[in-house]
């Protein structure tokens, strides 16, 4: 299937070439149709699984092009409103769509003079709530949206929500999609929806086909360098790094900078003019690495990132599909890559449940690896590279000192700068070991105990960390199987008192 199914006017149907997309995503493929025909729907699907295409382009589509705001978008975050409004804006641009941004921390004039202009408005429930009851603005929209609806729950907007309601016409198309269905939400949906048809993107829709997915294994200590390391194989053209914390981020964007990346980062600490500065110059193309908290994951849209590193996986098993949404999108591929310890092998699994298990298992590359893939892409470049006059001029004037191998030679160990690869030689755990890992996770998940103990010390070692683990492997070949799993095991929480048990 692709989007020309739709029977789109000809003019959105411009916009969705333009924007490079062919095949609807599941919840676009399943929602358009459903919207077209002029009723509610509550969609459930995951950030990242296209839903402003499968709410925007048929409410474009259907739009008449009279005066005032025919549609409101409802979303929790700035960052949401200003990629929501912007795709749209994108979608329905060569139909004569204008689209309205409706935030706090803006001057409402600023806002209101766009209003007037626009016919679909993309707001935060509390700056649209004080436009309502200020009087400000007197709206009766044909198409209303809430998108992330949870979100704005969790974020204390249900209230907010409930009251814009009052506001606005009951002759209108509801739309409602939300990652998750606590109850709240469905008595919301029941209060504002009428007669509404039901979308769910299954676990195995859950996450995009097109995304490679993968996982490093190393000890907490190496997370930095395997970041180095993978970053260099994997060599992405724009990329998000995810961290837990916006500690975490300010720290890693310094360490990658003095790295030599074009890195910054992006949190909520953050004043707005800083993050709008930062998105913009992530989306133009100025800035290679994006360093974010899950702040980027709810709000941040754009078509063209290639990769997504998780430094340290999410809390839990949805954040990490609203992480990896942000690449492969627009029917292009991308690529997920979680760096893990031993210790989040457990969360590992709740994912690949999650994700129909897509994550792969991979060792983090050597250095000869690396350094292989470099020269080979250096060597493709070379090969590609046209010949200018200036590199004649370059070569004539060198030829005056220089035979044309010696000179050949010159310029190649400059060029081949770039092949220097960082780092040990080897980071993280080999396939054995992570083979070990997982059934060791599995032995513990229910077995006997004693028969987990026999044999393990080396898998203990390879589990906890370098210091510690070394004393449970010494303890489990000199001092008895059972001994030395248990020095493997408590070898992670003390390597000093492994090291003497062992």
């Amino acid at each position: 299937m692709t989007f020309k199914d739709f029977n789109f006017k000809a003019n959105l149907q411009k916009s969705i070439d333009d924007a490079g997309f062919k095949e609807p995503s599941p919840i676009q493929k399943d929602a358009i149709p459903v919207v077209l025909q002029g009723k509610d729907i509550v969609g459930q699907a995951q950030t990242g699984t296209g839903k402003t295409a499968a709410f925007g382009l048929p409410i474009i589509n259907m739009m008449k092009g009279n005066k005032g705001v025919e549609a409101v978008v409802i979303v929790p975050t700035r960052e949401l409103a200003m990629q929501v409004s912007d795709e749209l804006f994108r979608f329905g641009k060569n139909c004569g769509v204008h689209t309205a941004t409706v935030y706090g921390g803006q001057s409402y004039n600023m806002q209101l003079r766009n209003i007037d202009r626009s016919s679909i408005i993309v707001a935060t429930p509390g700056r649209l709530i004080d436009l309502l009851k200020g009087k400000k603005i007197n709206i009766s929209p044909s198409y209303v949206v809430l998108d992330e609806a949870d979100e704005m729950l969790d974020m204390g907007f249900l209230d907010d929500i409930k009251e814009i309601f009052t506001y606005i016409p009951k002759e209108r198309q509801t739309l409602l999609f939300s990652a998750t269905m606590p109850q709240a939400i469905k008595k919301l949906a029941q209060n504002i929806l009428v007669e509404p048809e039901f979308i769910t993107i299954t676990k195995s829709e859950v996450t995009n086909s097109k995304i490679t997915q993968s996982f490093y294994v190393v000890d907490e200590y190496e997370r930095d360098d395997a970041l180095i390391r993978l970053y260099d194989f994997k060599n992405p053209e724009k990329s998000i790094i995810f961290c837990r914390t916006k500690k975490e981020v300010d720290r890693l964007s310094t360490y990658l900078v003095s790295q030599g990346h074009s890195a910054k980062g992006l949190h909520g600490d953050m004043e707005q003019r800083q993050r709008e500065e930062v998105i913009k110059s992530f989306k133009k193309g100025t800035l290679e690495v994006l360093i974010a908290t899950d702040v980027a994951a709810r709000g941040l849209d754009v078509n063209d990132v290639s990769h997504v590193f998780n430094y340290h996986l999410p809390f839990d098993s949805e954040s990490y599909v609203h992480r990896i949404g942000r690449t492969g999108r627009a029917g292009k591929e991308g690529v997920a890559v979680s760096i893990v310890t031993p210790h989040e092998f457990r969360m590992i699994q709740k994912i690949q449940k999650t994700t129909g298990g897509k994550l792969e298992a991979k060792v983090v590359p050597n250095i000869n690896s690396v350094k292989e893939k470099k020269t080979n892409t250096l060597k493709s470049k070379i090969g590609n590279q046209k010949v200018y006059d200036s590199g004649i001029d370059l070569v004539e004037s060198l030829k005056e000192d220089f035979d044309l191998s010696t000179i050949a030679h010159k310029l190649a160990s400059i060029l081949t700068n770039a092949t220097y690869v960082k780092g040990s030689n080897y980071i993280g755990k080999s396939e054995t070991d992570i083979e070990r890992l997982f059934e060791r996770l599995k032995n513990d998940s229910g077995g006997d105990r004693d028969s987990r103990g026999r044999g393990r010390g080396r898998g203990g070692y390879r589990g906890g960390n370098r210091n510690g683990g070394r004393g449970g492997n010494r303890g489990g070949r000199s001092g008895g199987s059972r001994d030395g799993n248990r020095g493997g095991r408590s070898g992670n929480r003390n390597g000093n008192r492994d090291n003497r048990r062992g």
